[in-house]
């Protein structure tokens, strides 16, 4: 008698779209393409319908990118004049104030928004999420960001960014006030319950409410949070940050992890870093999500995706694609010869930046690196992979990324807005589907971001092995455990 080894469950994806609230987000100039929508950027309508298209087809979540300043490096210093005939992500707007709106024209579909702990007070920060939290029954995630731009930092007052590890330190200690705020303040079953009132009660019993007399090395903050306990508490935490000391706060923090790569073989030792940091701090490493961005372009066939790529490229904007590389790199390639192949120039960020491009972006072999090629390399979907072909190929590589770099899913983003998406949601979707590894219904209709993104009914709160979940104010409790 022989037995069979039973086939491996396929891991269900986890499909985000990637966005920004401006003309352009990586894919500077398409706002000038004819079916492009990104010039409808100010328009609750133009997200509300794109949220219920995509929640028609199942997305767990639209992921909000934002920044606090301009690219003005390019061409500079402090020129946004390459940036802003591009819309390279200028003018943009803060995508916090839409999610209650994009949450009442929908049901399931998540919402990450991306807000800095460098330039805005904790205190603050905290009844901004709790009260979206509340606004949109549990549906907000937050991505964590210390921004990167010298602009955002003049702008803020400041001369110059704080230094990069620096800022990590004063995140690291941000959190923990959020935290205090979010599940330290307010008691588990201190507000009165509806079926309890009785015309004497009161709404919320004060022994329930607390000071978190938080006194630190950067923030001083004595509370109490505002905002009375939302759904999730604190809501679902992302993070993308790829140096030593962004992975290091993601392994602690980051419920969901954003990281960008060319290939799964090159994003496979970053996955494992940070799950390897995250068991070191006694988390649960399968908890945590990985989401890999990728600019999908798909179409009926090869040919038809390729086609597309085609004409999308010939109304990208080569002067905000070289400003979008000043912002994220800090050096103005406008210093240098129309022909300087950037292999060889004598910075070293910049030439390793460029050779890592040249080894591995599919198709660009023999090319010279000049201002040129790097323009056309970043005109649609940024520094991120690009998946380009029918939906068989696609999901091929996609199919391969999960397997090779062991990621969760992809946060898609758009060459054009919502074409890219409806292209998405017509061809790779249902393929998708057909091989079992998306969903086609949502795991808990109508639940809370961190049931969403878990497939968990009920998991609406921090795993016991986040460290945020030490803070928690357990009802029977004088005070929360950490406070003893």
């Amino acid at each position: 008698m022989t037995t069979s080894t039973p086939t491996p469950q396929k891991k269900k994806l986890i499909l985000n779209a990637f966005a920004m609230q401006s003309p352009s987000h990586l894919n500077p100039g398409l706002h000038r393409h004819p079916r492009d929508q990104g010039r409808h950027y100010t328009s609750l309508t133009h997200w509300t319908k794109l949220a219920q298209k995509l929640e028609s087809a199942k997305f767990h979540a639209i992921f909000f990118a934002d920044v606090l300043g301009g690219y003005d490096v390019y061409k500079g210093p402090s020129n946004l004049t390459p940036t802003i005939p591009a819309g390279a992500q200028f003018p943009i707007n803060d995508p916090l104030y839409s999610i209650p709106a994009l949450a009442a024209a929908t049901e399931t579909i998540s919402f990450g928004v991306t807000a800095s702990t460098t330039y805005d007070a904790p205190y603050a920060m905290a009844r901004r999420f709790s009260t979206v939290d509340h606004l949109s029954n549990g549906r907000v995630g937050w991505n964590i960001v210390t921004s990167y731009l010298e602009s955002a930092a003049r702008n803020f007052g400041l001369n110059t960014q704080v230094e990069h590890d620096e800022r990590y330190r004063i995140a690291d200690e941000y959190l923990d006030v959020v935290y205090k705020l979010w599940e330290g303040s307010w008691r588990d079953g201190a507000v009165t319950e509806e079926g309890e009132r009785d015309g004497v009660k009161g709404y919320a019993d004060p022994k329930g409410v607390r000071e978190i007399g938080h006194k630190g090395k950067y923030f001083s903050v004595p509370g109490p949070h505002l905002c009375e306990p939302s759904v999730q508490r604190t809501p679902f935490l992302l993070q993308a940050g790829t140096s030593t000391a962004g992975k290091a706060f993601a392994a602690k923090h980051a419920e969901a992890i954003f990281l960008n790569g060319q290939t799964p073989e090159l994003v496979r030792p970053s996955v494992d870093s940070v799950r390897e940091q995250a068991r070191g701090l006694g988390r649960d490493a399968a908890e945590i999500k990985i989401v890999a961005g990728v600019l999908v372009i798909v179409g009926a066939t090869d040919e038809d995706a390729k086609r597309k790529f085609e004409e999308y490229t010939r109304f990208g904007d080569q002067e905000g694609a070289l400003a979008l590389f000043g912002g994220w790199s800090g050096y103005d390639l406008s210093k240098y010869d129309e022909e300087q192949d950037f292999r060889f120039v004598e910075q070293p960020a910049v030439r390793s930046m460029v050779n890592h491009w040249a080894s591995t972006v599919p198709g660009m072999e023999g090319k010279k690196w000049n201002k040129r090629t790097i323009a056309e390399y970043l005109i649609l979907g940024g520094n991120g992979a690009k998946i380009i072909g029918g939906p068989e190929t696609v999901a091929d590589e996609l199919e391969r990324w999960v397997q090779v770099a062991d990621v969760d899913g992809f946060n898609l983003s758009y060459a054009s807005v919502p074409e890219t998406f409806d292209d998405i949601i017509q061809f790779l979707v249902p393929e998708l589907q057909r091989r079992g590894i998306f969903h086609t219904e949502y795991e808990v209709p109508g639940g809370t971001m961190r049931e969403n993104i878990t497939g968990v009914k009920g998991k609406t709160r921090l795993d016991e092995s986040h460290p945020g979940a030490r803070y928690v104010w357990r009802e029977g409790e004088e005070v929360p455990g950490y406070a003893k």
